[in-house]
């Protein structure tokens, strides 16, 4: 579930607390989290509901000035889709944003990130993880449609791959292409020695 760039102030601030999307199905549940540019975000719960059911008050939660500049936002609604509204709260500042600051993760990060690259791998039915991050900190900002190939990868399944290690915090996108993060380096030191 993507926000606008203006809703990150609010996100972050608390004020935003509510959201409504067209979905097939939602993409969050109740007790689970989101990581949002405003922050952690618990969702509480998730509603099926029509767009008349819009009130003002939840406009204001989702950082509108009315329940007719939501629904003037939202449009009609695309065939095969319900509408949903997401209420949550603020949980805190994404983890992954400290991770990726510093390269000097403590030995259970270290280690807990290095379980995940392997579950990841094992996942995927063959070693992958080490071979993006040494990539992408080998070639920053470069466009992905050049680094596709070099792991013998379409442009939407890399994509996706570089995504899982951006979660961990190990890597950050660029205006164009990705860098691994101080902690991604971190983590590739270890890889390597």
């Amino acid at each position: 579930m993507l926000f606008r760039k203006a809703q990150w102030a609010g996100l972050s601030d608390g004020s935003i607390t509510v959201a409504f999307r067209y979905q097939k199905k939602p993409t969050v549940r109740a007790g689970g989290t989101l990581h949002s540019k405003g922050g952690l975000l618990a969702i509480d719960s998730v509603d099926a509901i029509t767009v008349a059911r819009i009130t003002n008050a939840d406009a204001l939660l989702a950082g509108a000035a009315s329940a007719a500049e939501v629904k003037a936002d939202l449009g009609p609604c695309p065939e095969g889709k319900q509408l949903y509204r997401v209420r949550f709260h603020l949980l805190g500042d994404d983890p992954r944003v400290a991770l990726r600051a510093s390269d000097q993760l403590s030995d259970t990060d270290l280690a807990s990130l290095l379980a995940r690259l392997t579950r990841l791998d094992k996942a995927a039915g063959e070693p992958w993880t080490h071979s993006y991050l040494r990539l992408l900190a080998d070639n920053p900002g470069v466009v992905s449609t050049l680094l596709a190939p070099q792991v013998g990868r379409d442009r939407p399944a890399f994509k996706l791959n570089v995504r899982k290690l951006k979660s961990s915090g190990l890597t950050e996108s660029l205006e164009v292409g990705y860098r691994v993060s101080p902690g991604g380096l971190a983590v590739l030191r270890a890889l390597e020695s």
